[in-house]
């Protein structure tokens, strides 16, 4: 079906890889990956990787992204990265209010939206995580926690800027548990989160905004996911530590 949106799948590889494994990382999915036209393709590896990564994939198919960045351009904020510092890398993707960053260094939704704000100026394109804990699903609240969360996390963005801002999707019980939602349960919630753009801006950027999925991708449902109308792309995590895995994941998804 054509959705009228590219798809876009992004390998997160939080905290794992040295430079030394990284380039090794890219350099085995620049040979797997080097026909890919239709799906955009981005890696996130840690800072400390982002330079050397940055020069090993110039004039590839493969797009940088970083996993975090401040909310302040510049200053006395220790241990931060700022927007302009990603942009010397040619960092053209950077993930937002990750729910292990929401959840460990207690990120709020008003911080997000700064944030996602900040990166806009810099001209970087945020990925904005949403997505509920098992415990919320089990009670029935993940349209009242997700819309939160999307209604926060969004509010200083224009229309404009939300059309170049991606979504992911991950529903946190099923972040590195090997539990995925199913297909069905994929779309019911990337409907939902339309739904919501389609309120708080309008239509058009509702029908433009990309929404990925993200909660164990894996070669072998990728290609179901990838499938459902309103899924439009994925975040990968564990499935991106391995150039095998995270390219059979991109190559299923092809047409």
């Amino acid at each position: 079906m054509d959705k009228g949106r590219k798809l876009i799948i992004a390998g997160n590889w939080k905290m794992n890889k040295t430079v030394a494994e990284a380039l090794d990382l890219v350099n085995g999915l620049k040979r797997e990956l080097a026909n890919i036209k239709e799906i955009d393709i981005v890696v996130c590896p840690p800072f400390t990787a982002l330079s050397d990564v940055s020069k090993a994939i110039l004039n590839t198919n493969i797009r940088l992204g970083a996993q975090n960045m401040s909310e302040h351009n510049f200053g006395a904020y220790t241990g931060e990265i700022a927007a302009g510092m990603l942009k010397e890398f040619s960092v053209r993707y950077v993930i937002l209010g990750h729910s292990e960053r929401r959840q460990y260094q207690k990120e709020t939704d008003e911080l997000i939206a700064k944030k996602a704000l900040a990166a806009h100026a810099a001209s970087l394109k945020p990925i904005v995580c949403v997505g509920e804990t098992l415990a919320q699903r089990e009670a029935g609240r993940t349209e009242l926690v997700v819309g939160t969360q999307l209604r926060k996390s969004l509010a200083a963005l224009s229309a404009g800027q939300m059309e170049e801002t991606i979504i992911a999707y991950e529903p946190i019980w099923a972040i590195g548990t090997g539990k995925n939602a199913t297909a069905d349960q994929a779309q019911d919630a990337h409907m939902f989160i339309r739904k919501q753009l389609a309120a708080m801006f309008n239509e058009t950027v509702a029908r433009h905004a990309r929404i990925q999925y993200g909660g164990s991708v894996k070669p072998s449902n990728a290609r179901e996911l990838m499938s459902q109308r309103d899924v439009d792309g994925a975040l990968v995590g564990g499935a991106s530590l391995e150039d095998r895995s995270f390219s059979d994941i991109i190559k299923n998804c092809v047409n």
